[in-house]
This record gives structure tokens, sequence and C-alpha cells, in this order.
């Protein structure tokens, strides 16, 4: 059957003309092993051509598969399906009386395409979401499933993958015991006088630190502080407290967003920003991210600051999120303490890429790791310097995909597998 099939914002409109839906595993595996080319699209919220499986490729949904949340309360751990997304495990997850030590800020994101691609959530002693990881399935190339877990040599490049091993049909999860979380919103903290201790003690004062700016002024229009109610009180002088709900895009309607001052509630309503019933935004926009180490956040922001009117120009909302270093790979915090600048833009191409490669020169001596699944125009020269585990992730494609059945063109441009 002929579709079209386009991501999230729209801004991609995939080659193939038909989205496979197979409905069991042993369909999808029969799928993949009869396929020259393979990838997943996931909750198709990435913006770039990372799903694309080029002209005559399969471009797959594990949409259809059974929606497996298997919860092991003993173990506290949950094995979960491919297809599955945030909100519905974490209800889940919830009903079990566990949690999940982070969330991104949309619950509406597929499980393992959130991994997949080094997606984070928030907080500094908070790992990315791959960290919960412990063991992944993985049909490979001949349509037969891998399990790698930890302990595993090849651990290290199976989570973050960037689909590039084969279709992650389920991952097992750590769990913790089910905390509640409530969230304090303060307005208008300044650029001005911020330095590297104050920003840490900011980013510090709550479980899940956000700072907001639109950059058409210095500093920061909105700090979302999400507090476990297990943990101190905040205490933040730096900023007056909002006065009415906010939304992190200005002109949004609030009422989208999870619930505001100081309102107590259980952690997957309040970890992200969104409700899981509500769409977050229209799609209209483009995103961008880029992940430093933490020691360069104030030197980041500075430069940001100076180039501020051609990045307000096409700007909604820039966020600034840390998160503590992965082990994966290919993860965009691997191996050292990161703060992650996010920009949603206006949804024009042709206006953003511009102020895009204007502010990656600005970033550039700061060592900034895009986000995977954003819009970036970081040569892949440059990229491959940033991952000192590449050659061990080269070595785990060809032993996993041989053919590079899972090797579109975006991975062997990034990668030069």
């Amino acid at each position: 059957m002929t579709e079209t099939v386009t991501n999230w914002a729209g801004n991609i409109t995939y080659l193939a003309k038909e989205l496979h839906r197979p409905h069991s595993l042993t369909a999808l595996g029969d799928l993949v092993a009869g396929s020259a080319k393979v990838r997943v699209l996931g909750s198709g919220h990435s913006f770039n051509e990372i799903a694309e499986p080029g002209p005559g490729g399969v471009l797959l949904s594990l949409a259809a598969l059974p929606d497996e949340v298997d919860v092991d309360t003993a173990a506290r751990t949950v094995r979960v399906g491919g297809g599955v997304r945030y909100a519905e495990l974490a209800r889940q997850v919830h009903a079990h009386g566990l949690a999940l030590p982070n969330m991104a800020s949309l619950p509406h994101i597929s499980v393992a395409g959130s991994v997949a691609t080094g997606t984070h959530g928030s907080g500094v002693g908070n790992g990315p979401l791959a960290s919960a990881v412990r063991e992944v399935e993985i049909v490979t190339a001949d349509g037969s499933t891998v399990v790698v877990g930890r302990g595993d040599e090849r651990f290290g490049g199976a989570v973050t993958s960037l689909g590039a091993l084969g279709v992650v049909t389920a991952l097992t999860l750590d769990l913790e015991p089910s905390f509640e979380v409530e969230q304090h919103v303060f307005t208008e903290l300044p650029l001005a006088g911020l330095d590297v201790e104050t920003l840490e003690t900011v980013m510090a004062a709550a479980y899940s630190v956000s700072l907001f700016t639109d950059w058409r002024a210095p500093g920061f229009r909105q700090v979302w502080l999400k507090r476990r109610t297990d943990q101190p009180l905040p205490d933040f002088p730096w900023a007056a407290p909002a006065v009415e709900k906010m939304h992190p895009v200005p002109g949004m309607p609030a009422v989208n967003c999870t619930e505001q001052f100081g309102v107590a509630g259980p952690w997957h309503e309040r970890l992200p920003h969104f409700r899981a019933e509500f769409t977050p935004s229209s799609g209209s926009e483009l995103q961008s991210e880029y992940l430093l180490p933490l020691q360069h956040a104030v030197d980041a922001l500075y430069a940001i600051d100076s180039i501020r009117d051609a990045v307000a120009s096409v700007l909604q909302t820039c966020e600034v999120r840390t998160v503590a270093a992965d082990e994966q790979w290919l993860s965009p915090a691997y191996g050292r303490d990161t703060v992650a600048l996010h920009f949603t833009w206006v949804e024009d191409t042709d206006a953003v890429l511009p102020v895009v490669r204007r502010l990656e020169e600005t970033l550039a001596a700061f060592h900034a790791r895009p986000h995977w699944g954003k819009v970036f125009t970081v040569p892949a020269a440059v990229l491959r310097g940033f991952y000192p585990r590449l050659d061990d992730f080269r070595a785990l494609t060809r032993e996993l995909d041989p053919t590079g059945k899972f090797a579109n063109t975006f991975v062997q441009d990034v990668l030069a597998v």
C-alpha cells in the first residue's frame, strides 16, 4: 500500500512508500531477513534522516507488536517491548509501586528509539535514559535475535546504537521504588554574574532543573525545579517564583504542561514537562541540541549570548539541562558530566540552517556533541573525533551486521561504518 510517511515535525518525507508494521516477532524476523536495507522509525521524533532507509529500503514500525510491559517487582526491573512509549511504560511501572529514575521532557516518545539516539532527561545525578538499560534484545540481519546484557563486552555499544546493529525488540530496565515530585517554576534568572560555582549550585537545586530562554535578552525567562518530596526543599534566591502557570514556549498554553506551583504528584506526571494526554505542540518546529562538558557550561552560555540576536531571530525557546556521564560508546554524554543546550527553532529550514552553522562554530571550542536525532551540520570527520570508542563500535557492527543492512547513508556518513 502506497503512503506518504513523514517524521513528527514533517520536515522529513521518507523515500519508502510503505511503513511496514509486523504483528509478531516471527513476521518481523522474516521481513528483516528478506530485506536488503532496513531502518526503524520509532515514534518519528527525530528531525534528520537517521531513520531514512534509502531507495528500495524497508521502513519499519514496531507499533503493531504486542505492547509488552513485564514488571518484576522482586528484581525491580521491567522488560519492555520495542514499540512501547514512555507514557504507557511509566503508568504500568507506577502501578506496581516502582519508578524509572529519569524521563525525557516528552512522555510520547518510544523507549527503544530514545535510548538508541542518546536521549537523556535531566539532573546532575541522573544519567541518560540508556543508563537504566540492563539488557537489550536485537533482531539482527539474518532475522535471529541477539541478547546483550551488562557484563557483556559489547554492551557499551549495544544500547545507544543509532539503529545500526539491528531492530531492538525489547529492553530490560532497572527500576527503583516509586517517589513523588513537586514542580516549582521561577522567572528571570539573570546571566550577568553567573559563574561556574553559581551555575553548579543552580543546577543542583533540585532532582531535575531546566533553564529556559528565548535569547532576546541576556538571562533565562523561566527556571523549572523538579523536587523529589523525599529530598530537601530547594533554596532558590536567584529568581522570583512564577505567579502563573508557564509553558516553555512563549504563547503556548500552560494546560499542556505538567502540574506546577509545588503540587506533589507521581514521578511520571512531573519529571516530563508535558502531560501524556496532550500533544506537546503542533509539530511546527525544528530542534537542535548540543551536549558539552559541564565545566564549559558558563563559557558556552556567554558565547551564545554574544550571537543571541542571530539565535533569537529563528528561536522559539532554548533549554539548558544537565546530565551525568554515560558509558555508552555513542552517547553524547559518554565519559563526561554534561550540560545539554537544546534549541527549538521555527519551522523554516532555510532560515534555521545558517544559524545552526553559526551556533556550531561558536560552540566548537567546547567539544559540543550534537544529539543524534536533531538538526545539525557538524562535519562527519569532526563528529568521529568526539567518540573514542568508535573503532569498537565499528567492530560490533561488522559482527552483528556484516553486510551493512542497517547502515543507511546517515550512519555511514557520521560513523564511517
